[in-house]
């Protein structure tokens, strides 16, 4: 069976903001509902201690946590949804990782919206949290809390299954292909210089064997030219005794 083709940059950031928006709107909607009709901080019980609806607004984090550093979670908030964001635009081809990626971020942005502009104010918000599942944890939380659990946990399996962003799988053989590339990335320099080395050693070699011949002193031809000098000489010498 053929896999299909990975997803334009534009069909993957579409896809991302289609879920974000949709998640978003769930969450802002059913916070509405609730502040307008629970009561503040009464259980009202919907299927037992299986499903409660618990109105609180939580400063912190989950389990009441941080209460006095809401700032901090709203920094945070932001930070997570700008990279994923960037993720989106600039890497995502995967059609998992953008749906996982869209409902993370429309979580994250449901309760960011929550701290900016929410009582008691921007950018220190309350979140309207109001599902409760005593039977599975003490925590009390909303829709984006949900998809930002369920979301995180999805990133996590994807990262271990070795499913990358733009849509090809990590395996042991991608792996060693890729630090066999990096190796010969690393062994072409030095390649490289060993070669230039071994051009310039027969030249350095052919250089010292001609300097001696450039150095060596004129002199040797100077006993042939006294000896041819002196042959007139030696030739008066011997006629001498004749003309006497």
């Amino acid at each position: 069976m053929r896999s299909r083709p990975p997803l334009r940059a534009a069909a993957a950031g579409i896809l991302i903001a289609i879920l974000a928006v949709t998640v978003l709107a769930a969450d802002q909607f059913t916070k509405v509902l609730a502040i307008a009709s629970l009561p503040p901080e009464q259980v009202v019980p919907i299927l037992g201690e299986f499903l409660q609806f618990y109105l609180v607004r939580n400063p912190g984090a989950a389990f009441s946590l941080g209460e006095g550093v809401t700032w901090l979670f709203t920094i945070a908030l932001a930070v997570v949804a700008g990279v994923i964001v960037f993720l989106a635009v600039t890497r995502v081809r995967s059609r998992l990782w953008a749906t996982v990626l869209g409902l993370l971020l429309g979580g994250v942005l449901g309760n960011l919206t929550d701290r900016l502009l929410r009582d008691p104010g921007f950018p220190v918000g309350h979140v309207v949290d109001f599902i409760s599942t005593p039977w599975m944890m003490p925590a009390i939380y909303n829709v984006a809390d949900m998809f930002i659990v369920t979301m995180m946990i999805s990133v996590a399996l994807l990262v271990l299954f070795g499913l990358r962003l733009d849509g090809t799988r990590e395996t042991r053989a991608s792996r060693e292909a890729e630090a066999a590339a990096a190796a010969d990335d690393t062994a072409a320099p030095a390649g490289e210089a060993a070669t230039a080395a071994d051009t310039a050693a027969p030249a350095a070699a052919a250089a010292d064997t001609v300097a001696p011949a450039d150095r060596r002193p004129a002199t040797s031809e100077r006993p042939a030219d006294d000896s041819r000098r002196a042959q007139p000489g030696e030739a008066a010498d011997t006629a001498e005794p004749g003309t006497r």
